[in-house]
């Protein structure tokens, strides 16, 4: 529970220090509206937060026991884009709780992607990213059953795709689907994919 509370923490910190950044940048574009080289203008950072339904690609172990393949899973992001194309992106995960192998595994972690965006009109944009998530994955398990139980925490590759739709001069709507590698208890690793629905607001 305090790792997830530093986690939030990060994140926290994260977020404050990108949207510090954006309303530096935004200020300092009053004065230089026609510098094409700034990182950001106003209106290319955002928050978001999305919610939907995490994927578990994980054996069941010997036996028969309960198994869930996915729980409820939500995110929060900020992000900011650099040109009309690029840019980076950090969020946190909460990939929810599954029961398996006679007991129950659950994960969360702070990602940290670049992002990519096509726009295909004034409205709706095609988008990727590709980075790293630092995951913690507690599991326990039935004796016998073959699963290792215990906590572990490092970091994974990750990826994603997604569109946006944007209905309002600050909001959107997207929908995204990432896959986050993360580290299990026994020197394993494996995939969770998430599917969500979200909205964005962008400053």
């Amino acid at each position: 529970m305090k790792k997830s509370h530093h986690l939030l923490t990060s994140l926290c910190v994260a977020v404050a220090s990108l949207t510090a950044v954006a309303g530096a940048q935004a200020q300092s574009s009053t004065s230089t509206s026609n510098s094409s080289w700034m990182m950001s203008a106003p209106g290319n950072s955002y928050v978001g937060l999305n919610a939907g339904r995490s994927d578990y690609k994980l054996g069941n172990g010997i036996g028969v026991f309960n198994h869930d393949q996915g729980d409820t899973a939500y995110s929060i992001n900020a992000g900011s884009f650099m040109n009309n194309n690029f840019g980076f992106e950090v969020g946190y995960t909460d990939f929810g709780t599954v029961s398996r192998a006679g007991g129950n595994t659950k994960a969360n972690g702070i990602n940290l992607s670049l992002i990519g965006r096509v726009p295909l009109g004034q409205s709706f944009n095609l988008l990727g990213k590709l980075g790293t998530t630092y995951g913690r994955t507690d599991v326990s398990s039935a004796a016998g059953s073959g699963v290792t139980a215990g906590s572990e925490n490092g970091f994974g590759w990750s990826y994603g795709i997604g569109a946006e739709f944007t209905f309002h001069p600050q909001w959107s709507a997207v929908l995204e689907y990432d896959e986050h590698n993360l580290k299990y208890a026994g020197g394993s690793d494996d995939k969770v994919g998430i599917a969500t629905l979200g909205v964005r607001y962008r400053f």
